[in-house]
C-alpha cells in the first residue's frame, strides 16, 4: 500500500481568549495520496481555510492547535522547527490563496515574486532565476511571459493575478498543492481555464492536490474525493462520484439539494431549492453536524 502523503489525524483548533480556548476544528482527519486531488466543501466559516493554514503552519494568534498531528511525509509538522517548516513551505508543499491582489506584493514585479522562490529555495543567482520566472509564466499560459515578467500585479487581470500565483505555487514543483478557492471572482470562462491549467500541471507533475472551494461544481470537475466540513467538522467522506450520486449526510444532502439544475421539477413555473437553515436548525441533524456522532466515511451507512 502506497503511503499517504498528508495524513491529518485527529486535529483539533482553537481561537484563545485568555485561558478560554474558543474550538473552531474538531477532530479533523483526512489522508490525501501521491497524486491525488482531494476536495473539501463547505459553506463559509465552515473551517476549510484554517484547515490549510495549520497545514502551512501560517496559524498566528491567537489561534492555537489544542490536539492531533499533521504527518506530511512521515513528519508532524505541528513540531518541526520553524526554520525547517519556512524550508519546507514553498518547496515541498506550496499554496495558491484565495485573492491573488492581495497575496501578490503590490510593490514588486511578478517576476521577481516568482524568482525568489528559485533564489530561496534552489540557490539560483538574479540572472538564473529571472530566466526560470519567464519560463514559469509560459508554463501557466501567460501571453508574452518575457514582457508581463516586469509587470506588477495592478497592471493584469485577475485571471493572469491567479495564474502568476500558480505559476508561484508550482515553480519548485512541491509534492503537495493547496488551492484555497482559486477561482474566486473569475468569470466562468477564466475559472475553466484556471481549473483546466491546474489539471494538467499537476497530473504532468503528479503533484498532490488539496482543493478547497464552497463551489460543487469545481469539487466534481477536479477531485477524485471529497470531505464535506459544516461548523469546524468533517461530517461525510467519499469518492466524489458516490458523494454526488448518493449523498448520506442530512447537510450534504442540503447542499447539492440547493444548487439549481437542468431539467429540475418546477413548481408554479419555478424550481424549488432545499433551504439549508431547515435543514441545520433539525436537533437530530445537528446532534450528527456536531460530531457528536461518527463521521460518515466512503462505505458506511449514516
Amino acid at each position: 500500500m502506497t503511503q499517504p502523503l498528508l495524513d491529518i489525524r485527529n486535529l483539533h483548533l482553537g481561537l484563545r481568549l485568555g485561558r478560554d480556548l474558543h474550538p473552531l476544528l474538531n477532530d479533523i482527519s483526512f489522508q490525501i495520496m501521491p497524486g491525488e486531488a482531494y476536495g473539501l466543501v463547505g459553506e463559509s466559516g465552515s473551517g476549510k481555510s484554517i484547515t490549510s493554514l495549520a497545514v502551512m503552519g501560517l496559524l498566528r494568534k491567537p489561534l492555537s492547535v489544542s490536539g492531533g498531528e499533521i504527518i506530511f511525509k512521515d513528519r508532524n509538522l505541528l513540531t518541526l522547527p520553524k526554520r525547517e517548516m519556512r524550508r519546507l513551505r514553498g518547496k515541498n508543499v506550496a499554496m495558491i490563496f484565495q485573492e491573488p491582489m492581495t497575496a501578490l506584493n503590490p510593490l514588486s514585479t511578478v517576476g521577481r515574486q516568482i524568482a525568489e522562490m528559485f533564489i530561496l529555495h534552489q540557490g539560483k543567482n538574479w540572472r538564473e532565476a529571472r530566466r526560470l520566472a519567464v519560463d514559469s509564466l509560459a508554463r501557466v499560459r501567460v501571453p508574452n511571459p518575457e514582457r508581463r515578467v516586469n509587470d506588477y500585479p495592478h497592471q493584469m487581470s485577475g485571471g493572469l493575478r491567479q495564474r502568476v500565483m500558480i505559476a508561484i505555487a508550482l515553480a519548485c514543483d512541491p509534492d503537495l498543492l493547496i488551492a484555497d478557492e482559486p477561482t474566486t471572482a473569475l468569470d466562468v470562462t477564466v475559472q475553466a481555464e484556471v481549473l483546466k491549467l491546474i489539471k494538467d500541471l499537476c497530473a504532468e507533475r503528479q503533484t498532490a492536490v488539496l482543493f478547497i472551494s464552497h463551489d460543487l461544481g469545481v469539487i466534481a470537475a477536479v477531485c477524485q474525493r471529497v470531505g464535506v466540513m459544516y461548523a469546524g467538522c468533517l461530517v461525510e467522506e467519499n469518492s466524489t462520484d458516490r458523494l454526488f450520486s448518493d449523498p448520506q449526510h442530512p447537510y450534504t444532502r442540503g447542499l447539492l439539494g440547493a444548487l439549481p439544475r437542468l431539467g429540475g421539477r418546477l413548481e408554479n413555473g419555478r424550481q424549488r431549492l432545499v433551504d439549508i437553515d431547515s435543514i441545520i436548525t433539525d436537533r437530530s441533524i445537528l446532534t450528527k453536524t456536531r460530531c457528536i456522532a461518527p463521521r460518515i466515511k466512503e462505505g458506511s451507512t449514516p
